[in-house]
């Protein structure tokens, strides 16, 4: 979860830093100047800080990663967990085909794991405290195995491509509607206005909520593809263990909803839509089926 939340955090502070350099530097005003708007231009326009902020949020995911949950990377273990760990990814990372992940630990009471990085053989894999203290070995090795196959997978770099194209989209209609309010509501005929600016704004709000459905439908989806590699990693019964002890660590904490390590364990009807991770049971079936 921390992948994503981190990743789409990112995503946004670019998308919005780079939309009001671009209206102090004037450049809405160059999508008008004839009286009406410019569709191709704004196309052209939306898709460059759309794919900006994702693969800018892309290209320093590893730093600000790092920075936000205060993971500190292992660069000489100095104990037999750290050692353990540094290890298990180094041997997990040659059987999966890549470059060796950096091995980083925060302090966290949740269980939790999350990798990240801007291409498969530059990679960031961090573990919270909380799952090494409540989670075994044998748990914690799948864990990893899960981190390491969405590293794998590429699943940052494609996740980086769909934000792009979600956010293009969602600053082309955002705009849309901040000409229409400007010109057609408020009857502004000087050029694009504060009318304008606060209802892009809350256009591109709005529009990023419900855009942020397809962003979670394909963390869904990869998730499970995550649980396969780290099935075939570290094997089969030791991911569904991995997976059992989450939905069991999520029971004793009583918090509806609460995202667990990489699992949700709840989730039904509309709130299911902005899941980053399917419910745990059904994760755990489909490792079980071998689907």
């Amino acid at each position: 979860m921390k992948r994503i939340f981190l990743f789409i955090l990112t995503n946004l502070a670019v998308v919005f830093v780079i939309n009001i350099t671009l209206r102090l530097l004037g450049v809405d005003r160059w999508l008008n100047e004839t009286g009406g708007i410019n569709f191709g231009a704004l196309l052209v326009m939306s898709a460059v800080i759309g794919f900006a902020g994702s693969l800018v949020s892309l290209a320093i995911s590893k730093w600000s990663a790092k920075r936000m949950v205060g993971a500190q990377v292992i660069e000489n273990p100095i104990d037999p967990t750290e050692r353990w760990l540094v290890e298990t990814v180094r041997r997990q990372a040659q059987a999966a085909g890549i470059g060796m992940p950096e091995v980083a630990v925060y302090d966290a009471p949740d269980v939790n794991a999350f990798a990240t990085g801007w291409n498969r053989n530059d990679a960031l894999v961090a573990v919270s405290t909380g799952l090494l203290h409540s989670m075994t070995r044998d748990e914690a090795e799948a864990v990893l195995a899960h981190e390491i196959s969405h590293v794998a997978n590429g699943d940052m770099v494609t996740l980086a491509l769909i934000q792009g194209v979600v956010n293009t989209f969602v600053i082309f209609f955002a705009k849309l509607f901040g000409y229409f309010v400007d010109r057609v509501l408020l009857k502004n005929e000087r050029g694009p206005g504060m009318g304008a600016f606060a209802a892009e704004i809350v256009a591109q709000l709005v529009l990023g909520v419900l855009a942020s459905v397809i962003v979670m439908w394909f963390s869904r989806q990869r998730e499970f593809r995550a649980d396969a590699g780290g099935a075939n990693l570290a094997g089969r019964e030791k991911m569904i263990a991995a997976l059992q002890r989450l939905k069991v660590n999520h029971e004793q904490t009583a918090l509806p909803e609460k995202i667990a390590a990489f699992g949700i364990s709840g989730g039904h009807g509309f709130a299911k839509l902005f899941m980053t991770h399917p419910p745990l049971d059904e994760r755990i079936e489909v490792l079980r089926s071998g689907r």
